[in-house]
């Protein structure tokens, strides 16, 4: 079950801007990521990976957590808003649900509830 302040921590990495380097420090090695019950990606290498790519794409997010996360024991949901501004000036804002299991102080599991709709230019 995560602390306060850790859960708080890996909100301001996120808001921050440093979502790689968030999934390095939060997640644990074999953690897994699923988006809308697709097909999980599996540890902490292909997470980061994965998330560089989306970011290597982009000239710019804002992350923001809609207040407040719900936290009921090793479960946590955090409702995010993430504006994106892609190269070439594609500009995307993403609304979702990130449900989170977490294994002491890193997240294990994660998926997100979205609807992909919103992946259209602003």
């Amino acid at each position: 079950m995560p602390t306060a302040e850790r859960l708080e921590a890996f909100i301001a990495a996120v808001e921050s801007g440093a979502h790689a380097k968030a999934i390095e420090n939060y997640y644990t090695e074999d953690a897994t990521m699923r988006e809308n019950q697709a097909e999980p990606r599996r540890g902490r290498g292909t997470l980061v990976a994965h998330e560089q790519a989306v970011l290597d794409r982009t000239e710019s997010v804002v992350s923001t957590c809609v207040r407040p996360a719900f936290v009921n024991g090793d479960h946590v949901v955090i409702r995010w808003v993430f504006d994106f501004r892609f190269k070439g000036g594609k500009a995307v804002r993403m609304e979702e649900l990130a449900w989170q299991r977490w294994a002491g102080d890193r997240i294990a599991e994660e998926e997100f509830f979205y609807d992909p709709a919103q992946n259209k230019p602003a």
